[in-house]
Formats: structure tokens, sequence, C-alpha cells
């Protein structure tokens, strides 16, 4: 909906300041920006600094008509999928010239990708607040392309949010976005450029500038890649990340099958930073033994694994004199409980995510003293039944608190976010 009329923008900046007033709600759930190249990324780095989200591009390029390449026929995304639109065949444009547009382009979107992004992969949407931003719509082809692929890459929700769109295109796209943020919407629509004031070319230049850019609002006094060594013979990878001012640390146990680079760890250790925690997250295996079942389901070696990560904590520089709590997700959950009860007087808190407590085991369990917050998908029902069995045993104070309708990877809309503050809470009141 539209959240008020103007009749132009300064420039693009002020356009995206504006948009970035209308999303304030997104500022504490760290969302994903996903801006359209080229014109699309000065608004989407305004947003990411505001609303303390990443920043990256989503490539996808329209397909121009004959002899008018700036008239969208259809677009195409980084995957090679490609959209026609109904007027194609009406200006002329072939199967032939779609096939041959389709490839220029998509050998476009491989060139800016490996540009823009030289040293990582595009990052991950997976059940994050995703929002796809362009500076307008005109025709909505190339926003609806973005959009599908933005969607297909399951975010836990999904928002387009331009400043200034035809009403035509907002209803082609209103099938695909779960949320239509847009500050203007005029009757007369002719091109994007007449809303402008100052409406110059983005260079790729400006593209790769923008996108290496850090807010200070965000940066982080600390954050390195590290090495921890296990038992003889194995170093685990690990991420290590601490705000300024830091008041304590949180070390992850990650579920079976998952590592540190997990989409929904990474969510809530987002949400940690925003209140003074720092976050190590790691493998608690290698890449190796992470292809055998049974190893995810060792709970003696996940927790031997974990111990490793606590010792080196607590030698490390600029942990050593932080407050630790410990967040496990599935099995990861019941080597961090086995800790908690094995190190009383260091591990502070404990926060499980969809776990196994359960596989513990029932004396431990009686000797966790850690507060411990057991948080369970509402609809994960054979989890919720041995969460509640394991509450039942604990002596600590302990609470478990279900999220509604969420199954045991939280995919749905919001579910992951009330993880997240759930999480952020409980940690932030028993460290700092």
């Amino acid at each position: 909906m539209a959240l008020w009329q103007t009749d132009r923008f300064r420039d693009r900046i002020d356009a995206a300041e504006q948009l970035a007033d209308a999303l304030s709600s997104l500022r504490d759930k760290h969302p994903l920006i996903l801006a359209i190249p080229r014109g699309g990324v000065p608004i989407g780095r305004v947003l990411a600094d505001r609303l303390q989200g990443e920043l990256d591009v989503v490539l996808v390029r329209k397909l121009g008509a004959p002899g008018h390449p700036e008239y969208a026929v259809g677009a195409i995304d980084e995957n090679g999928r490609v959209q026609v639109s109904q007027e194609a065949e009406l200006v002329g444009a072939s199967e032939h010239y779609l096939q041959q547009e389709a490839a220029a382009q998509l050998a476009t979107i491989h060139a800016r990708r490996q540009l823009y992004s030289p040293h990582h992969a595009a990052i991950d949407p997976a059940g994050r607040t995703v929002v796809v931003v362009d500076d307008g719509l005109a025709t909505g082809a190339t926003m609806r392309a973005a959009l599908q692929a933005a969607r297909a890459r399951k975010p836990s929700r999904l928002i387009c949010a331009v400043p200034v769109a035809a009403s035509a295109s907002l209803a082609a796209i209103a099938d695909i976005a779960d949320d239509l943020v847009y500050l203007a919407a005029p009757a007369h629509f002719r091109a994007v450029s007449q809303f402008y004031l100052a409406f110059p070319p983005v260079d790729d230049e400006e593209v790769v500038r923008l996108l290496e850019l850090k807010h200070p609002a965000s940066a982080k006094a600390g954050s390195e890649a590290v090495q921890i060594g296990a038992e003889a013979g194995v170093v685990l990878s690990g991420d290590l990340d601490i705000p300024n001012n830091a008041v304590g640390l949180v070390i992850f146990a990650h579920g079976s099958g998952s590592s540190r680079k997990s989409p929904r760890n990474r969510q809530v250790a987002h949400a940690l930073h925003a209140q003074g925690l720092a976050t190590l997250l790691f493998d608690l295996l290698t890449d190796d033994e992470a292809s055998d079942v049974a190893l995810r389901f060792d709970i003696p070696k996940l927790t031997s694994r974990l111990d490793a990560a606590l010792q080196w904590a607590m030698r490390h520089a600029t942990t050593k004199a932080l407050p630790i709590g410990l967040f496990g997700a599935s099995t990861g959950a019941a080597g961090a409980l086995v800790l908690a009860a094995r190190y009383p007087t260091v591990v502070k808190a404990v926060v499980s995510r969809g776990g196994r407590p359960d596989l513990a085991g029932h004396g431990v369990l009686a000797r966790v003293a850690a507060p411990t917050l057991l948080i369970v998908g509402g609809a994960d029902k054979e989890v919720i039944s041995l969460n509640r069995i394991a509450l039942s045993t604990l002596t600590c104070h302990a609470e478990m608190v279900l999220v509604p309708n969420a199954t045991h990877l939280f995919e749905e809309h919001g579910a992951l976010e009330q993880v997240s503050a759930l999480a952020a809470k409980w940690f932030r009141g028993r460290l700092a």
C-alpha cells in the first residue's frame, strides 16, 4: 500500500531514506536487502544501513524489445529462468529473437556476479526476511523475475520495496511478494526517471563500492575466521564476531547435518550482535565426518568438540573475560546441556532451538545449573513431547516456549524472528 504521494524525489538517496522510514519495523530483524543492479543498489545500500541488514544483489536482466532495448518484453534470472510478457509478440519479438536475447543477458549476469562478488557466493536468503528493491517499477518484468528468483531460495518473508511504481506493475507482482511497500503510484507513468530531480546513471564501479561498504553502526570490534583444535589431528573452522562493547559470548552448537554456515543460526547470531553479544559459530564435524549420519547423533563426540570450543574461548584474548552462554539446535542442544552440567560455574545460560535435550540423558539434565530456555515449534509435535519431558527433569530455572504454527526448522513466516528475539532477550538478561 502506498504510504504517501510525491511529485518527485531529489535523488535516489532521498527516495531511499524515505523508503527506509516506511520499512522501519524491520530494523531488529536483520533483513537481507537484495538490490536490482544497477539503479537499485544505491537504494539498497541506504536500506541495509538504516535497517541494520545485509546487502547483496539479485541478478536479473530484462529482455529488450527488438530495436528498443529499454522496453522490457521479458526477463531472465541468474539461474536462466526466462519470463516473457504478453507484449513480446506484439512488438515483433520472435522465439528465435528471445532465445538470442536471453543468452546475451545471461552472459551479462554471469559477468556481473564475478565482478560484484568475486570472493564470495551470493548471500543465502533461506529462512530470512528478504527485501527486493529497485529505484522504481515501470513494466515490473525485472522485479517479477527478481522476486521469483528470491522466492525459489525459500525466504521466511519476501517484500518488494520501491519508491515509485506504475499501478499496472504492482498488480503484476502482487501474487509473488508477501508485502508491497511503495511511496507513490502516480496515475500518469512514463518512466522511472521522471520522478527524480537527479537521476544519474549508476556504473559498475559504483555498485562494487556500495556493496563493499560497511556501515559504522554495524561495525564490530572484531570479526575473524578462527581454527579450533579438537582431538589429535582434528581442527575445526569457526567464525568469531564481537560487537563493540560486548557483554557476553554465545557459542553455537549447530544441529545434525548443519554447519557454522547455517542461515538459521546466523540469523539468530545477528540478533545477538544487536544486543551486544559476541558469537562463535564453528563446525562440530569436519567435512568428511558431516556425511556420516551416525556421527550427527554421536552426543559424546559433539560434546567433546563443543568442549574444545569452550576451552578455546576461555583462553582467547578477546573472549576470555566474557561470560559464556550456549545456543544449541537439534542434536547440538544435547551437547550444550551436557557441557552446562559439566561446567556449572562457567556456562551462564543455555538456549535450545528445536533441540533434543532428551539425548543429554536424565542424570545430566538434573545437574544443569544454568538458566535454560527451550524453544520449540508449535507444530513440531514429537519434539514438543521430548522437550516437555526434559523440562520436568531440569532442576535449574528453565522455561519452554512454543512458537505458534512453526515446524522443526522454523521456516514459517516470522518464526525465526521470534526465535531470535527470544534468544537475544534470554542471553542479554543473563550474560550482561
